[in-house]
């Protein structure tokens, strides 16, 4: 095991020298948690041999149920840990987050954001297989997954327990501090701004808002994991065709724009202008918002999985795939597609007010109602259904890690405290407590993807004896007909 550190310390190295020589391109800096989440992801898709693209028809497959079997175990269908965790990942990201990222990086930004997807099917694929391999049943029901499991118990089983745990405790707490924030009181505050320009009277009373979300989120999240899975298999579907349903509208009215948009993407992939900030401008963020909105290899997916019903831990990794596939393959692109096509992003345009401001959700306003005059409306309620959505997962999350450091009995303590904080949220300035979240959001990746480092080699084992069962046709045998 000394080797092995030496070896991830030797890897460490390497990252921050890459980070300290090419620090600045274009007068853009390279976050070192950015090349830290692009090196995961290069380095599993590797080591699954594309996992993410050769298991895509299997894992549809599973996710129809065709693949079930009468010794699954766990709480809720594997279609209902995959809704619950895209409630958390499908939102304000899909929205604002690529407006933000074409504006900043420009539309070669949107390629790497696919890429970023693609790679981050690779991470997801990892961190729920582990959380299904090491979750834990409570004895109240309840059942614990997710980073803090498989980072304690999986680095224990390595003889290395004392490093594990410190690794757990120190994700818990990140993921807590993510949770109040970037799960809380950031949703909140974006849906009051969109929904007080429709309805003026919240604008005066932002209190109310807060009092009538923090009752739509209590009544769903003061119950169980089962509860907020129902909920989300109805609110995911719905919320995705709405938005897609505009997307594809959109695009099929510039319908011979798109060509050239595509175009335009690939082109300022790899020779981004330098108002942009160059190519690594537009890496830098198409990888950051693919992570924001995705969360692939930040860890907080995998607790929403744990769950599940299944037989074996690699069956729910694979249908987590879809996870980055759905929120940026699929909805990121259209609607940076659409930002690309309506020009509304061009730093010489009317909207570098916008951009300036970093008003993500105005920009993809302005880009949809250019053809659409009363998308504005929709968009409004698409942000308040993706804020509640994610408010409902991540306050789940945010229990889950609380649990972990504090015990069961103490569950419904954290659940009243994230309430105060939706209606608290409406009538204080929540600025520097965003900005603090965020910045514990993405470090939950540091130790998150050390451990998938550290545990990668043992699902690469279990990958292979499953491939061998399916090849087998033994997983068809023990299915129930």
């Amino acid at each position: 095991m000394s080797e092995f550190f030496s070896n991830i310390n030797s890897f460490l190295e390497a990252i921050l020298f890459f980070d300290i020589l090419f620090g600045y391109v274009d007068g853009v800096k390279l976050p070192f948690l950015v090349a830290w989440l692009i090196s995961g992801g290069v380095y599993l898709t590797i080591l699954t041999k594309f996992i993410n693209l050769r298991a895509m028809k299997h894992s549809f497959d599973i996710l129809r149920g065709r693949y079930d079997t009468e010794k699954d175990v766990g709480q809720i269908s594997s279609l209902g840990a995959l809704t619950t965790a895209l409630s958390a990942t499908v939102g304000l990201g899909n929205i604002a987050g690529v407006a933000l990222a074409i504006g900043i990086g420009g539309p070669g930004a949107t390629f790497w954001m696919i890429i970023a997807g693609f790679l981050g099917m690779s991470l997801k694929f990892t961190e729920v297989t582990l959380s299904i391999q090491y979750r834990e049943f409570l004895k109240d029901g309840s059942i614990m997954g997710g980073a803090m499991e498989y980072l304690s118990k999986g680095l224990a089983q390595k003889g290395y327990a004392k490093f594990g745990k410190i690794l757990s405790l120190i994700f818990a707490v990140l993921m807590i501090g993510g949770a109040i924030g970037g799960g809380n009181t950031f949703q909140v505050s974006q849906a009051l701004s969109a929904v007080s320009q429709e309805i003026p009277f919240f604008a005066h009373y932002p209190i109310v808002f807060g009092i009538i979300i923090a009752i739509l989120v209590g009544s769903v999240i003061i119950g169980d994991i089962k509860r907020i899975a129902s909920t989300t298999e109805v609110l995911v579907p719905f919320m995705a065709i709405v938005y897609i349903g505009a997307s594809i509208w959109i695009l099929g009215y510039h319908f011979d724009k798109i060509d050239d948009a595509f175009s335009i993407i690939f082109h300022e992939a790899f020779s981004a202008s330098a108002v942009y900030g160059g190519t690594l401008g537009a890496i830098i963020q198409g990888f950051q918002r693919a992570a924001f909105s995705n969360e692939a290899g930040i860890g907080s997916s995998p607790i929403a999985h744990a769950p599940a019903k299944t037989k074996y831990a690699i069956r729910q990794g694979l249908i987590a795939l879809y996870e980055p596939f759905i929120d940026t393959v699929v909805i990121c692109t259209m609607t940076a597609l659409v930002i690309v096509i309506t020009g509304v992003y061009a730093h010489d345009g009317a909207y570098m007010a916008l951009i300036e401001a970093k008003q993500g959700a105005a920009l993809t306003s302005v880009a949809y109602g250019t053809v659409i005059w009363w998308f504005p409306i929709i968009l409004t309620a698409s942000i308040f259904m993706f804020a509640f959505s994610t408010l409902i997962s991540w306050s789940y999350y945010g229990e889950r890690a609380w649990v972990y450091l504090f015990g069961s009995n103490s569950s419904m303590i954290y659940k009243l405290i994230f309430l105060s904080l939706t209606i608290i949220s409406t009538v204080v300035n929540t600025g520097v407590m965003v900005d603090f979240s965020s910045m514990l959001f993405l470090m939950m990746a540091l130790p998150n993807i050390l451990g998938l480092f550290i545990l990668s080699g043992d699902v690469k084992t279990q990958l292979n004896v499953y491939m061998a069962k399916l090849k087998s046709g033994e997983l068809d045998a023990e299915a129930i007909r």
